[in-house]
């Protein structure tokens, strides 16, 4: 399969906290290669492969309190 790259803007992030939370539990998912959160952008990429989805990833961002705006 071909690497996906996915990114949000998720305006509840607004600390370090934030983005350790974010990072820590989408990383989580089978198939997640890489998630970056920029605080100050308010801003999440994540590059991912199969057997993750785009909509396994955005339910998990609303699940935990970050739901993506795009």
């Amino acid at each position: 399969m071909v690497m996906k790259t996915v990114t949000y803007n998720i305006s509840r992030v607004s600390c370090g906290h934030c983005k350790m939370n974010i990072e820590r539990e989408v990383g989580k998912l089978p198939g997640v290669d890489s998630v970056t959160v920029d605080v100050a952008a308010k801003m999440a990429i994540i590059k991912y492969d199969s057997p993750a989805t785009k909509t396994e990833i955005e339910t998990l961002l609303i699940e935990i309190g970050y739901p993506p705006e795009n």
